[in-house]
């Protein structure tokens, strides 16, 4: 199959009501996309943003559906509703991981790691496994994930969100591999620091995790990154330019790291 041109393409985005996934809508939207389904978990936020969205973008198809990424069978309904509602789906975005904060690994209680790490990877895993028939049926498809660059360096703070970031992309690996044959094609971005998301801004609150993310923006010769950077690369991925990229993790730090 050749692969489609984004104007001519139906995309959704979990975890689209802010952050990344906002400025991917923001993106996709502004070169193009006729149809777009945004998944998130709060009703108000997401109908709030979808009316600004549609003022933006008039010419566009923009609906929204409350989900939280982490339940399988609302997901897969969710997922089902927007392909029929759309007539199939192209493009997936998957960045519903949460709201990580760093915590040191003896002060996580046992009972606490396996949820958390199920918060995280699952909410862009699942997403990712649930448009696979979709893509399949209509012969390719680009997925598109985001996870951290914890998945590749380990920090003191974020042992537990790693784990989660490296299930993501080995996932997205894997899935790589296997839906080749269908035209799919996979990749996962894994920035450290992003300056202007809602996440950052709790983050900054945290004494500890204020701590450790400013010495990690003292590495960012390049500059802090920000959501836009990061839409402007899902919208490369998300193109004919990117036809033969797939099974790839992304780093865009700044400078921060360079794996």
């Amino acid at each position: 199959m050749t692969p489609r041109d984004i104007n001519a393409s139906n995309a959704i985005i979990v975890g689209g009501t802010a952050g990344i996934g906002l400025a991917s809508a923001e993106a996709l939207l502004t070169v193009g996309l006729p149809r777009l389904v945004l998944v998130g978990r709060s009703q108000a936020r997401g109908e709030a943003v979808c009316d600004d969205l549609r003022s933006r973008f008039p010419a566009a198809e923009i609906h929204f559906t409350a989900c939280d990424a982490t339940d399988a069978d609302k997901l897969s309904e969710a997922v089902d509703s927007a392909a029929a509602l759309m007539g199939g789906i192209d493009i997936l975005v998957s960045c519903a991981g949460g709201d990580p904060m760093p915590q040191l690994l003896h002060t996580i209680s046992l009972g606490d790691i396996m949820p958390t790490i199920n918060m995280i990877a699952g909410g862009v895993i699942l997403p990712a496994r649930a448009v696979l028939p979709h893509m399949t049926a209509r012969g390719g498809g680009v997925v598109i994930c985001v996870a951290s660059d914890a998945a590749k360096v380990a920090t003191p703070g974020e042992t537990v969100i790693g784990a989660a970031m490296a299930a993501i992309t080995m996932f997205c690996r894997g899935m790589a591999w296997e839906a080749k044959r269908h035209g799919i094609r996979v990749n996962c971005l894994t920035p450290s620091v992003v300056g202007d998301t809602p996440l950052y801004g709790r983050l900054k609150e945290d004494d500890f995790a204020r701590k450790l993310f400013a010495k990690a923006e003292t590495m960012a010769s390049l500059g802090i990154v920000t959501a836009a950077d990061l839409a402007a690369a899902i919208v490369f991925l998300a193109s004919p330019a990117a036809a033969k990229m797939t099974g790839q993790t992304i780093s865009i730090t700044g400078g921060i790291s360079a794996v």
